[in-house]
């Protein structure tokens, strides 16, 4: 089995010890051999795969490589990739093949990069275990009767499972954290505009952010560089000077304020959860770090907030769906309106009709002012929460849920309580904060555990060089499946 991270991939290529297409090999055998167990990959292209490697063979021989050529990369199936079918995991785009490439995607291909394929998520990335997906669930690699975690589960699988060194996921309410967690790699969710959504699948324009994953913060950081670019196609995306996410990779931990949000530690936490935690704090104190109590009191407030906004932007968003244009369509249908009700009513699994009502509801008259005003002004004051936090500290520490992987099937019957299991992570989403999830330990269970360091706005390099100096202090980000 493979098992290299980023750095490690790009040193080999770059020192000829191995070429891009037999580095490509190696992956795609371990991918026949391990994919159908896990289901990580949904769409494998093996003659465009090693077409790529051969081309990045080309550009290393000639002298043009970047450190980023000839390495193997997994996307999210959310992400528009050209000649790929890009389906977000939903009957509705099953047959759909992208006629244009994401710019993050076109980033990292302009690097060099080869693409090993299209990974699992849930539907429409609406989930929290990635069992909403059209191919079926994704399952945890350390426990296949446990889930991933959503909605890059996929992504998350297969870093986890080494069948690809990075992975690319996108973070709408937690959903490159949550799965990193619960697979025991690291994943990043950057400063909400950093990178361009142009290519990406909407589900809450206002919400949703691409991020790398990888088993170590510095392989994240080497990623982030090439992603992160302004895109004049995407209205939200930043114009900033590029800078330099490993810089501060090597800075020390000493004098650094680590706030511990009081309604992030409770009794609700499992012994697991509570022993991870303790694990970075232990860590964190050992290499001079200082922990302070900070409140986030809002926290309760950020899960109705967010599932009124989010739904809301959903069901704006995916009305383009209406078998008219692509995708699919019904073929029993009298009219027009029956045509549009049909395909809806097949090409949606039920998590996404769900959310698509809930907006709806809050969006349609007499209830716009009591649910979707009232959720933004407390969007406000979730930002003010984390504004008031950061005054006295530099970073703040937490879970990134309650419990560790939950079991397959567990929560189908209980959408309340697969919302409430991101209670960690959505208030980060809602005031458009970088955060980044790291492994800190394993359960009783066997299951890996990961905490969150969340930073202020555009504070990348600061929580990346953190995570790092916890790595090389600890080995949990090593931990494989057996």
């Amino acid at each position: 089995m493979p098992n290299y991270t980023l750095k490690q991939a790009s040193n080999l290529l770059q020192s000829k010890q191995i070429s891009a297409v037999e580095l490509a090999n190696e992956y795609l055998t371990a991918i026949n051999a391990q994919n159908p167990a896990i289901n990580g990959y949904i769409t494998l292209d093996t003659d465009k795969t090693l077409a790529a490697a051969a081309q990045a063979d080309a550009q290393i021989a000639a002298g043009n490589a970047t450190a980023l050529t000839g390495v193997p990369i997994a996307f999210k199936d959310i992400f528009c990739h050209t000649g790929w079918r890009t389906a977000c995991a939903s009957k509705m785009l099953d047959n759909f093949v992208a006629p244009y490439t994401a710019t993050v995607v076109q980033n990292l291909l302009d690097a060099g990069m080869v693409t090993l394929g299209r990974t699992n998520m849930d539907e429409f990335a609406m989930g929290s275990t990635n069992e909403n997906s059209y191919y079926g669930a994704a399952k945890n690699p350390f426990n296949h009767h446990h889930v991933t975690g959503g909605s890059s589960g996929g992504s998350a699988v297969v870093v986890a499972a080494r069948l690809a060194p990075v992975a690319l996921g996108s973070d709408t309410g937690g959903s490159i954290r949550q799965p990193a967690s619960h697979c025991g790699i690291t994943g990043l969710k950057p400063t909400y505009g950093v990178v361009s959504r142009f290519g990406m699948i909407a589900y809450a324009s206002s919400f949703d952010q691409a991020g790398p994953m990888a088993q170590t913060a510095e392989d994240c950081a080497i990623l982030l560089n090439t992603m992160a670019s302004f895109d004049e196609r995407d209205s939200t995306s930043l114009e900033r000077e590029r800078e330099d996410f490993t810089r501060d990779l090597n800075q020390p931990l000493k004098g650094l304020k680590i706030g511990l949000p009081k309604e992030y530690f409770t009794p609700n936490n499992s012994a697991d959860v509570q022993a991870a935690l303790q694990n970075a704090m232990d860590l964190l104190k050992q290499q001079g770090a200082q922990l302070v109590e900070v409140s986030l009191p809002q926290t309760e407030l950020s899960i109705p907030a967010y599932y009124v906004l989010a739904s809301a932007e959903a069901s704006t968003n995916l009305s383009r769906y209406d078998g008219v244009r692509y995708g699919h369509r019904a073929k029993e249908f009298a009219n027009l309106d029956e045509m549009y009700s049909n395909t809806r009513a097949e090409g949606f699994g039920s998590e996404v009709k769900r959310r698509i009502m809930i907006g709806t509801y809050v969006l349609s008259h007499g209830y716009y002012d009591a649910y979707y005003l009232k959720a933004q002004k407390l969007r406000r004051l979730v930002a003010n929460d984390f504004q008031a936090a950061f005054k006295q500290c530099d970073i703040i520490l937490a879970p990134n849920a309650p419990t560790s992987a939950p079991e397959l099937n567990s929560l189908n019957q209980d959408p309340v309580q697969a919302y409430l299991s991101d209670i960690y992570t959505i208030a980060v989403n809602l005031a458009g904060l970088p955060a980044l999830s790291l492994p800190a330990g394993l359960g009783a269970d066997g299951l890996p555990i990961g905490v969150q360091l969340i930073g202020n706005y555009f504070s990348e390099a600061k929580i990346l060089g953190a995570a790092h100096q916890m790595q090389l202090n600890s080995d949990w980000h090593t931990k494989t499946p057996v």
